[in-house]
């Protein structure tokens, strides 16, 4: 072993002494954290998997909040409150990361990742004063619990999360199948329900359903955020603000609002609010539609582009990649296949949130850390897949001539023949078009009915508006 190599190893298994209410503690030299810290890490050697970023930004803002408000309110000295606020902005940029290593499967109240913030902050803190203790749970948790911060900040990094990422992802989405709304508005193609030929449609009118859908889901995703903000700081254990000063939690959220620019309000229960994990589950819910709303949208297009040539191919995909190791030329739809996957992985992680319900035990949910990598992990896949299916899929989208020319094989044109002749005599002639494979038009002149008049009943634009016989109410 050389000289470097041998003072690399002995680097990188330095130790230090730390203490905290249970003893001693060996800690790496160069760790920001403390002896609960470590204990942790020893405690739960179970995924590799930390904290989302997310999260420990938010947890980072609430312990700025807390810190300016307890000067704000006396309770805290205003040089260790600046001292605190400064370590906690550098947190929550995320310049300490590597020193929050404790596995997301840990105690189910997050005591452990709020005490890991804890340490760290007091740690950076205590350095900018020159080595002066800025003590972890008497300065930096003072008016908090894990029991009403670790919630708080699970909510607020959701919140943030899909007001930063989600909603303009969804937005972008709804703007881009709006314009092939108007792009694909003269295209009439052949309806279908039950997945067989229905009356004309047009393909603009389908792309106009869907720009609808993605509104829908902002609108959810809007409420879902809203559901976040309303979150249980204050409580401290066991929701009745033993510790906390009584206008700290009003303050503190007043903090977290100019933090993030949304509206944090404390819950006017928090003994509900840190009890049950009802706002997730709502919130969580909100993103299953949304999920599902997509899965909608990015299958009917699937469909509507099945071919080239033994398919449906009334859509041409954009070509992204070649499809097969065997098939030349062949290319698949793996842009909506990769979106189908993510619905599949958000829908999984809905049922960790419910289950997470399955912890609310007297006065504390404890599965709050599972619950928060699955929320945020759900809000992350779909802003991601949502922009990439706008920009892969979406905006090269275009319309092929097979919808217009099969229009006028469809034998669902007898529809717009029934208030003239009557829906049994016009159910007759679609089953004698199947049978023979004439079309209704040919089937129509034979049993008298004038060509003009045809004109105006078969007209595949008119069929696309409200009215009867060709049109006549509009």
């Amino acid at each position: 072993m050389s000289d470097e190599t041998a003072t690399a190893t002995a680097t990188a298994k330095a130790t230090r002494i730390e203490r905290d209410s249970m003893g001693e503690m060996e800690v790496p030299a160069d760790a920001m954290y403390g002896a609960s810290t470590q204990r942790a890490v020893l405690n739960f050697p179970i995924s590799g998997q930390r904290m989302p970023r997310r999260f420990l930004r938010a947890l980072a803002l609430v312990k700025i909040a807390a810190a300016e408000t307890n000067v704000g309110l006396g309770l805290l000295d205003p040089g260790k409150g600046a001292a605190i606020s400064a370590a906690a902005r550098e947190v929550a940029d995320g310049r300490w990361d590597e020193h929050f290593p404790i596995d997301i499967y840990q105690t189910g109240s997050g005591t452990s990742t709020n005490t890991n913030m804890n340490e760290v902050i007091s740690h950076l803190a205590s350095a900018r004063l020159g080595g002066a203790k800025v003590h972890p749970n008497d300065d930096v948790n003072k008016c908090q619990s894990s029991n009403d911060t670790i919630p708080t900040a699970l909510q607020l990094s959701g919140a943030v999360a899909i007001e930063e990422e989600l909603i303009p992802a969804l937005i972008d989405l709804q703007g881009a199948l709006a314009a092939k709304s108007t792009e694909f508005w003269d295209v009439v193609k052949t309806g279908r329900t039950h997945l067989q030929d229905a009356t004309p449609i047009r393909l603009g009118q389908e792309f106009a359903g869907y720009a609808g859908q993605v509104e829908e889901a902002i609108r959810r995703a809007q409420a879902a955020r809203d559901e976040l903000l309303v979150v249980p700081l204050g409580g401290t254990a066991v929701g009745t603000g033993i510790n906390a000063h009584p206008e700290y939690a009003a303050r503190a959220c007043g903090q977290l609002s100019e933090l993030t620019g949304l509206l944090v309000r404390e819950s006017p229960n928090h003994f509900h609010a840190q009890a049950a994990l009802d706002a997730v589950i709502a919130a969580h819910g909100g993103l299953r539609a949304v999920a599902l709303g997509l899965w909608k949208i990015a299958s009917d297009i699937r469909f509507m582009g099945m071919g080239p040539r033994a398919g449906i191919a009334e859509l041409a995909l954009p070509e992204t990649q070649p499809g097969s190791s065997i098939m030349p030329g062949k290319v698949n739809p793996v842009i909506v296949e990769s979106l189908t996957m993510v619905v599949a992985r958000v829908i999984g992680n809905d049922a960790t949130v419910a289950f997470g319900q399955t912890g609310s035990f007297l006065e504390l949910n404890v599965m709050l850390p599972v619950t928060t990598q699955a929320l945020l992990e759900s809000i992350a896949l779909l802003a991601a897949s949502a922009r990439n299916f706008r920009i892969k899929l979406v905006e090269g989208l275009k319309a092929t001539e097979r919808g217009p020319k099969l229009v006028e094989q469809g034998l669902m044109l007898a529809t717009a023949l029934a208030p003239e002749i009557g829906y049994d005599a016009a159910a007759a002639m679609a089953k004698e078009g199947f049978k023979t494979g004439r079309t209704i038009r040919e089937l129509a002149l034979e049993k008298g009915i004038a060509p003009e008049r045809l004109d105006d009943l078969l007209d595949p634009a008119k069929m696309t508006e409200p009215g009867l016989g060709g049109g006549a109410g509009g």
